[in-house]
């Protein structure tokens, strides 16, 4: 186990100066992407831009701009160019919402999956599978962004169930909380459902046929026996696997479309706010908490193979 997470610490820290390199140097590559001129302004003169260049240090080296970046992230003095907040504290300030939504919705996609990609895997080729695979298309093929208009509209705006938009911490009011994120909750889920449903259907399938699952039979289980025991087991892997890198994609602002609908203020919102002003130090730093996640959140799916499946060891 010792040796497990050293060897995860090492490559998270591998993965995050990776991604927090490519990303600073692809600001830098862009046409336009040079900070100062979003500073100075449109009406700016040369000799301004080249005084705000020099006052921020642009006008340095390139390692020694990512090395005073760096330095400022993990020390907290990051601060936007363009809007001027602590970046680090406005991410804490998102972070709770974001949370909320990535594992309300991820445990939403992923009990219902299991559940519908196991029927439509009993019911192989009958009517109840054809039906379930209808569904799992529509909801793969349906736009988040229109889903939560027309979620927002009708039952919110129509018949007045659900609010409109926006987030209320679980500690303020637990009862709004939910009721806040209701609607974000399925308008996240219904895109992962149709599709981890799919994927878990033909796993199943494939399990079927294994020569352990056979020999359980053989052995006189019953069908439900071997269907949890054996097949669901095995078959849930690749399920898990997907679950931790998707949970980990919206943790990091993957939710951008979803959060912007219902005006959450979490991490993607911000995200996407700050690619559409070019922004770099909270697009980097949303970029390496991305990268902290998806290793971290691996990790924990490695611990959870050897349980699901015997065979694999955290040492190979």
């Amino acid at each position: 186990m010792t040796r497990f997470i050293i060897r995860r610490l090492l490559a998270m820290i591998l993965v995050m100066f990776v991604i927090s390199l490519l990303t600073f140097l692809l600001f830098e590559a862009i046409p336009n992407g040079d900070p100062a001129l979003r500073l100075a302004g449109r009406s700016a003169t040369a000799l301004e831009i080249q005084e705000i260049r020099h006052k921020y240090g642009f006008d340095q080296p390139i390692y020694v701009q990512y090395g005073r970046t760096m330095k400022n992230i993990f020390t907290g003095q990051a601060y936007s160019y363009t809007q001027g907040f602590n970046v680090l504290d406005e991410i804490r300030s998102g972070l709770p919402a974001t949370l909320s939504l990535a594992f309300g919705a991820g445990i939403i996609w992923l009990l219902t999956s299991i559940v519908v990609g196991t029927l439509a895997a009993i019911k192989a080729g009958r009517y109840t599978d054809r039906v379930l695979t209808v569904l799992a298309m529509i909801g793969v093929s349906f736009p988040p962004f229109f889903l939560g208009a027309v979620l927002i509209y009708f039952l919110g705006y129509k018949a007045n169930i659900f609010p409109l938009g926006g987030y209320v911490k679980l500690t303020a009011n637990p009862v709004q909380w939910f009721t806040h994120l209701v609607l974000p909750w399925f308008t996240l889920s219904v895109l992962f459902i149709g599709f981890y449903s799919r994927v878990l259907r033909s796993t199943i399938l494939d399990t079927i046929n294994e020569d352990y699952v056979r020999t359980a039979k053989a052995k006189g289980l019953s069908e439900r026996q071997v269907l949890i025991r054996h097949i669901l087991r095995n078959s849930l892997i690749p399920i898990i696997s997907l679950w931790g890198l998707d949970i980990a994609q919206v943790i990091g602002g993957g939710a951008i479309l979803t959060e912007s609908v219902y005006n959450l203020h979490g991490v993607g919102q911000l995200a996407a706010e700050s690619i559409g002003k070019l922004d770099i130090i909270p697009i980097l730093v949303i970029t390496m908490l991305t990268a902290f996640a998806v290793v971290f959140l691996a990790a924990v799916i490695d611990i959870l193979y050897a349980f699901l499946d015997p065979r694999i060891r955290l040492a190979a």
